[in-house]
């Protein structure tokens, strides 16, 4: 691991001959990944159950076993694999991210963070430390939601949240989930064995890009996650009444002027509240280019770091769409398509992502709020998470042009080993303190004699 005085400060610098190899290593794997792709022309594309799912499973696995992992594929898909702690059969810290990817993706959402969790495995298991936990690394499914347009797929199953609704979804080829399942060779039935159990776990890391521009913008490698964006989705609709292009303004009820006026007023409540709104999908009926629009459907989601202000903004704009709706003599409903609570990363799990970072130089680490969702949300439910950000270039995301530094990769590895490091001297120290505290009031108990007065001890008359 790199000391603190060697790692260059909060931006990453100066590499060990060790830190410069694994970091070197990382990267190679990164690019090799990339080339498993369903889109031509070096874009990159990896879908749930397909076949560049199950080439990047079988190369992650061969890693995996390289670094001392014994592996398995669960129910879902989702590559796993385990190193015991001091004694075999204890919970596990789980380490992971995913390996699945949108269209035209870059190299490193979600892929770091597995291959990093990799690398940390195997410098632990090459130091002989004895961890009071064993560790585990996941490379999730499916996270992106690209094919079947429901995200968390692989982290929902492992976390024992599946919905059987979910296997009549069907992706852009017409198969629906519940065929792919069983064309790659899975077993629908069998989903509910992916799901592990609370006890199982001492709690869950993740590595991850930021897919924005803080860290760069404060010159910083390495950031903590305070806790992960809770998301709602709905599709509302406008409707007035669709008419020749020559109608007087005074007698058009047009859908779509109605539907732009509550879009940029969403915008600006939203940047007010410092939530985040998104209008992504707008369809216009009849949509010709000589009549009225007397319908529209658009997307919105809105996303904040606390569930209680997303809702209350949310209402804020309930009330916004019936008065734009009723000065315009138009009507307007809409129907939720999705919704994901808030995840807050425990306290205990950011104090050793701190920990972490502070190893590599940064004595006053960052603290995030993450805007995009990640495995860790599905996860929360059954353990306490904790995030580690690292710095990408530009804030760039979901785009080839993705791009992080073999410095920060470097310092990511180091800060994750770090932080697992970290944890277990806690857990050792809490579990010597309940050891010492049981001893002690052993020995306080002293036992009495029948012929004693229990008032003081001593011999009755």
């Amino acid at each position: 691991m790199t000391s603190a005085d060697d790692a260059g400060g909060a931006s990453g610098g100066v590499m060990s001959a060790d830190d410069a190899t694994t970091a070197s290593a990382v990267l190679a794997r990164c690019e090799e990944l990339a080339t498993h792709s369903s889109m031509p022309d070096g874009l990159i594309e990896r879908v749930y159950l397909s076949k560049e799912h199950a080439e990047v499973n079988a190369l992650a696995e061969q890693w995996m076993r390289q670094a001392g992992l014994t592996t398995w594929q669960d129910a879902a898909g989702n590559l796993c694999g385990r190193l015991e702690g001091a004694v075999d059969g204890l919970p596990a810290l789980l380490l992971g991210s995913h390996l699945d990817t949108v269209p035209a993706a870059g190299r490193y959402d979600g892929i770091l963070g597995v291959l990093s969790a990799i690398a940390v495995v195997q410098r632990i298991r090459s130091s002989g430390r004895a961890l009071p936990f064993a560790l585990e690394v996941v490379a999730f499914a499916d996270e992106e939601g690209t094919r079947f347009g429901r995200a968390l797929l692989g982290s929902r199953a492992l976390a024992g949240t599946w919905d059987d609704a979910w296997w009549e979804l069907e992706g852009e080829d017409g198969v629906s989930l519940r065929d792919a399942f069983t064309a790659w060779g899975l077993d629908p039935t069998r989903i509910g064995d992916a799901a592990r159990r609370p006890e199982e776990f001492v709690g869950y890391l993740e590595a991850h890009i930021e897919q924005g521009p803080y860290l760069e913008d404060a010159d910083k490698a390495l950031g903590i996650v305070s806790s992960i964006a809770g998301a709602r989705r709905f599709m509302i609709t406008v409707t007035g009444k669709a008419g020749h292009s020559g109608t007087p303004y005074e007698r058009r009820r047009d859908a779509l002027a109605g539907a732009a006026d509550a879009i940029i007023a969403i915008e600006r409540i939203a940047r007010s509240a410092q939530l985040i709104a998104t209008v992504g999908h707008l369809e216009v009926f009849p949509d010709a280019v000589n009549v009225i629009p007397g319908k529209v459907e658009f997307s919105l989601d809105l996303r904040g770091e606390y569930d209680s202000e997303r809702d209350r903004i949310w209402a804020v704009i309930q009330g916004l769409l019936t008065d734009i709706c009723g000065q315009r003599r138009l009507s307007w409903s809409s129907v939720e398509t999705h919704s994901a609570p808030a995840a807050v990363c425990s306290e205990r799990l950011r104090g050793v992502v701190a920990e972490g970072i502070r190893s590599t130089g940064d004595s006053r680490p960052m603290s995030l709020f993450s805007k995009a969702g990640h495995d860790a949300m599905a996860i929360a439910s059954i353990t306490e998470i904790g995030m580690l950000f690292v710095r990408c270039e530009g804030g760039v995301s979901h785009h080839p042009e993705e791009f992080v530094t073999e410095a920060d990769v470097a310092a990511t590895i180091d800060a994750f080993e770090a932080a697992v490091l970290a944890l277990a001297a806690s857990e050792s120290a809490s579990a010597a303190a309940s050891v010492a505290a049981s001893a002690s009031a052993s020995e306080s108990v002293s036992p009495v004699s029948a012929d004693a007065d229990p008032a003081d001890g001593t011999a009755a008359p």
